[in-house]
């Protein structure tokens, strides 16, 4: 099986209800001026959903058509694009590039594509990468070893100078899975803010 066709899979069976926001995402981003957004590996939509009901601009792209098709339905102002980042990356400048859970069980070379969006980020903006810290019992990969924030941010090798962290650290959450189970988890929370030029 492909990337696609494992996520294909994933979001047509997820597609009923309507997708909520990472509460991370919302913590981050309550609090900051809309302007533009683009959402990496938006999935079903949540963060994209939640980002334009604040004012954002968003941009949202992810490797799944279902995934795409299925917030295109929803008829919000969002720019939904079917996108491989393995092998392309969305045109544009961003105020917020955000990339939650950005994790997947194929081939992938995650800190170009997080380099490449760190590229994409407006002077004053930031990149957010919330990854897993801990498997949650629903997830697909109860094996993963995830990075730490601090890994992440070695791993990006960008200019402590102009990428100054704003928030590097590990947070418990109680989380509900897609089931209705819940299980205390923990995220890597990395938060870079781009310096004025």
């Amino acid at each position: 099986m492909n990337a696609t066709k494992f996520w294909d899979g994933l979001y047509e069976r997820r597609s009923a209800g309507t997708p909520k926001v990472n509460a991370r995402l919302a913590e981050i981003a309550g609090p900051l001026t809309p302007g533009t957004a683009l959402d990496l590996g938006c999935g079903g939509g949540g963060d994209a959903l939640w980002l334009a009901a604040r004012g954002w601009r968003v941009t949202a792209v992810d490797i799944s058509g279902a995934a795409v098709r299925s917030l295109r339905e929803r008829g919000a102002a969002i720019t939904a694009l079917r996108v491989d980042l393995a092998e392309d990356f969305p045109y544009g400048s961003f105020d917020l590039v955000s990339a939650q859970y950005f994790h997947t069980p194929f081939e992938l070379d995650r800190a170009h594509v997080l380099r490449t969006a760190a590229n994409s980020v407006n002077p004053g903006g930031r990149l957010v990468v919330v990854d897993h810290g801990s498997a949650a019992p629903w997830s697909w990969d109860q094996n993963a070893q995830y990075p730490t924030p601090l890994e992440v941010t070695a791993e990006l090798a960008l200019d402590p100078v102009e990428w100054p962290v704003e928030r590097a650290e590990a947070s418990e959450r109680h989380a509900t899975g897609p089931a209705g189970q819940t299980a205390t988890v923990v995220d890597h929370i990395l938060v870079l803010r781009r310096g004025e030029r």
